[in-house]
Formats: C-alpha cells, sequence, structure tokens
C-alpha cells in the first residue's frame, strides 16, 4: 500500500459509510476524532480515549513544535510511542494557530514568522518545516500547512488567501515523504464563494493528496452558511477519497454535514465542555452546575454506556463541579467523547443500512426536545405543572474556563 487507503462500503443519499486504512490501523467513517493538542486530549488517559471507541486522535504541530519539539518526540520514539496510543493520529499543519496569532506574527510567500505564546521565541513555519515536523512526529495523516481565510472575507482577500494556500499545497506535497500507511490531505479554501471554492478543489485534485479536507469554516459563519459551503463544494470532490470537515463540531453540525457527504470530523467541542460542565446527551446539552442537578439521582443519560452515566448520578457529578474537584471534568469528558462516538457509531449503521435520513432525522429531533426535568424536587414532591406548548426550560450555558483558551481551540 502506498499511502492510506480509502475503501467506499456504502452510500445512501451523499451520506457515506467508509474505512481509511494506515499504518497504525483502520478508521470506520464517518469517524470523529478527539483532539489532543500537546500529545494528550485533556483529562483523558489513552486508554480512557479508546475505550469511548476512538480510532484515531488529533495532534497539533504548533503547540509539539515548541513543546517539547518535533526532535525531541523524535527522538523518544516518535508521537505514538510518546503519548502510548498504537491508533492512527492526524496532525493539523500549525496554520490555523500561527494565523490566530495576529499581533505575533508576519506572513510572506515563502511562509510565516512568527513569536512563540510561551516564551517569544522567533520562528519561522514553511510548508517544508511544517511537513518535516508531522515527519518527525511519525503523523499516519498529515496536513498540508495553509492560511486559514478569516471570516468575513472579501472575494479578492478570499482569493488571494485561497490562491496562496494551493502554493503552499503544491510546496508540501513535494516535501512530503511518501511511505506505505502514511498520507497527505490537501485543504480546500475559498471563504463562502461557490467558485473559489471549486477552483481550490480543482487545484488539489490537480496536485493529487491522499484525502481532502475542507477548511476555512467554523471560523463564525454560523452552521446554516456552513451547510451552504458544504453544499456546493462536495459534489465537486473526489469520491474516492475521504473529506475532512476541520474543526467541527456540535452534534447537529455532524449530523448535517454527514447528510452531505463528509466523513472525518474534529473538534474541541466535547472535551472544553466536559470540562467546563456541559454535557452532549441525546436531548440537547446539560449544564452540570446547574443547581436543579443537585438532588437528581438519574444518569446524565439513561441511554449511555460511559462511566459517568453507568456508576454516577447527576446530583454526584454536580456536588464535583461544585467542589472543583478534577474528577469532575474528567468523568464529563469521557462522556462527552463516548457520547460523539456513539453518534458515530449509530450515523455508520444508519448509512450500512440505507436508512440515514429517517435516523438522522429522528437524531436531530431528539437533540430538539431539551432535557427533562426530574420526576420529584428535593422534598419528594413532584414537580410543578408547566403550561401546555411550554418549551422546556434552557440550560444555562456553561462558563468556559479562559485559561484554557490559548492559541489552540484546546
Amino acid at each position: 500500500m502506498t499511502g492510506i487507503g480509502f475503501e467506499l462500503l456504502a452510500t445512501d443519499g451523499r451520506a457515506r459509510r467508509g474505512r481509511v486504512t494506515t499504518a497504525h490501523g483502520s478508521i470506520e467513517t464517518p469517524a470523529f476524532m478527539p483532539v489532543g493538542t500537546a500529545a494528550t486530549v485533556k483529562a483523558m488517559t489513552t486508554d480512557a480515549v479508546a475505550a469511548t471507541g476512538a480510532e484515531i486522535l488529533l495532534g497539533n504541530t504548533y503547540h509539539l513544535m515548541l513543546r517539547p519539539t518535533a526532535e525531541r518526540v523524535a527522538q523518544l520514539g516518535g508521537l505514538h510511542r510518546f503519548m502510548n496510543w498504537n491508533k492512527p493520529i492526524l496532525t493539523d499543519s500549525g496554520g490555523f494557530q500561527v494565523m490566530s496569532l495576529s499581533d505575533l506574527r508576519t506572513m510572506s510567500e515563502e511562509g510565516v514568522t512568527f513569536k512563540s505564546h510561551l516564551d517569544g521565541s522567533r520562528h519561522h513555519l514553511t510548508p517544508e518545516r511544517s511537513i518535516q515536523i508531522q515527519h518527525m512526529l511519525d503523523s499516519n495523516i498529515t496536513m498540508c500547512l495553509d492560511e486559514c481565510t478569516p471570516f468575513p472575507a472579501t472575494p479578492a482577500q478570499a482569493e488571494s488567501s485561497m490562491k496562496l494556500s494551493m502554493r503552499w499545497a503544491k510546496r508540501s506535497k513535494d516535501a512530503f515523504v511518501e511511505r506505505p500507511g502514511y498520507g497527505l490531505f490537501g485543504i480546500v479554501q475559498g471563504s463562502v464563494y461557490p467558485e473559489l471554492r471549486a477552483e481550490s478543489v480543482a487545484a488539489l485534485s490537480d496536485i493529487g493528496f491522499d484525502g481532502y479536507a475542507i477548511g476555512g469554516l467554523a471560523v463564525g459563519e454560523g452552521q446554516e452558511t456552513m451547510f451552504t459551503v458544504l453544499d456546493f463544494t462536495e459534489p465537486a470532490m473526489l469520491k474516492q477519497r475521504p473529506r475532512y470537515l476541520m474543526g467541527v463540531g456540535r452534534p447537529s453540525d455532524l449530523i448535517g454535514a454527514v447528510r452531505r457527504g463528509v466523513d472525518m470530523f474534529d473538534c474541541v467541542m466535547p472535551t472544553r465542555s466536559g470540562r467546563t460542565g456541559q454535557a452532549f446527551v441525546r436531548r440537547g446539552t446539560i449544564n452540570i452546575r446547574n443547581a436543579r442537578h443537585a438532588h437528581d439521582e438519574r444518569p446524565l443519560d439513561a441511554e449511555c454506556g460511559c462511566p459517568a452515566c453507568q456508576k454516577y448520578s447527576r446530583g454526584y457529578l454536580h456536588h464535583l463541579f461544585k467542589a472543583n474537584e478534577m474528577l469532575g471534568p474528567m468523568l464529563l469528558t469521557w462522556h462527552n467523547l463516548h457520547y460523539y462516538q456513539d453518534l458515530m457509531r449509530e450515523l455508520r449503521q444508519a448509512i450500512a443500512d440505507g436508512r440515514f435520513e429517517t435516523v438522522a432525522s429522528a437524531l436531530e429531533a431528539r437533540l430538539a426536545e431539551g432535557d427533562v426535568e426530574a420526576t420529584t424536587d428535593p422534598l419528594g414532591k413532584p414537580p410543578k405543572p408547566q403550561k401546555q406548548n411550554r418549551p422546556p426550560k434552557a440550560e444555562k450555558p456553561a462558563t468556559p474556563n479562559t485559561a484554557d483558551q490559548d492559541t489552540t481551540d484546546e
């Protein structure tokens, strides 16, 4: 096998059921990749991540090149051995994080010069250097260095940014060392403009990659716009290669994107939300910090098989977060990742069975229902009756821990 393999096993409408094969194992698609930015999925051991059903992790080139450095990871046996993960790893190029350092970087045709957010040291990241770093990390799926086009962008700005990314894609391909079980993905850019997205897809297809990512989304454009971009971008993409939507997303985003032909996803949302007290469940979201959970004996989600749901009550999880005990973020992170993997398994089976739209619509309807209040209050009394047709009371959003919000999304 040269590069990575991809087998399209079934389709249902535009939804696709497939399998990606790498030197470190296979990935059943549609797949969600937990984010392990600094060679760790926060609050989780790799054994725990594997127990959720995850088959691939994402690492971050920007953070690993700064600390502990790619050279040290290589010296210690590569990223798989370093973090004790023997399954596939995808690394991003570092471009998104570098581009977010608007006050600390300068960009040219050659690449990006930036100051480290850690100590202010200066670094130069080029397409060739990004590929070299990812090679030293021993990443199974390497990403081209690109410029993540900001949103909003004028047509002229989006065109200039996209064309730079296409030139960098060619340089990335030239620098990549081909070997069995390892692949390189190109990244489609072009903002919200159909003609630019089509031009980007054509340019990347001419260069030739093992897979194709859709970049420049989940940057503030909103779900409706994101789906519109997918609607006019996906049909032009090669059918025999995996498609990866970068940085997405919420459960409803995943369902909608699978409906539109996407195979792979990553996002920090399930892990970051877990650390701040937000749980994703089959009926939407729960903020476990809210007082209404303090006396609740129910699990987060009665249909979930994760340790948090099988062994602990909402009341106990609420206590952990109110007491600032580290077990709380650990359990909610485990739950969220388990739920995301359950969702992917259900979508894969639905495609294989030819029932995708029926299953997806039912999942979306349930997500919209909202959580069910406990049947009794702390004194054992039945709840007060609610007005007819009154929607479920919205959960108070969890407050993010701003200490986690550095130049990465995780």
